[in-house]
């Protein structure tokens, strides 16, 4: 582990931006949600324990989706909140 920790500090491995692996963890869900809904809709439910699985199935990847999705705009809020530059002044705001 250690040797592992010191070959990331040494900038070795191309990292993936944190942004990227969200964005195609939404995708993989919104994908996921899809399937569940398109097999419920198409006649792919044969009893009610398989509904309500399916059915918690969506109502999951809704929540995770949104949780996200908030968490991704309390980021953009937080990184909007920099300093405002006067260009008529060139004196910068806080």
């Amino acid at each position: 582990m250690i040797d592992y920790l010191n070959h990331l500090e040494s900038g070795n491995v191309n990292m993936m931006d944190p942004l990227v692996v969200v964005s195609k963890i939404q995708k993989i869900m919104r994908d996921s949600l899809q399937r569940v809904g398109d097999a419920m809709i198409s006649g792919g439910v044969d009893n009610m324990e398989k509904y309500q699985y399916m059915l918690g199935q969506a109502r999951t990847y809704q929540y995770l989706l949104q949780e996200i999705s908030n968490l991704l705009e309390q980021k953009e809020q937080k990184d909007e909140q920099g300093n405002v530059i006067d260009i008529s002044k060139g004196n910068s705001k806080t």
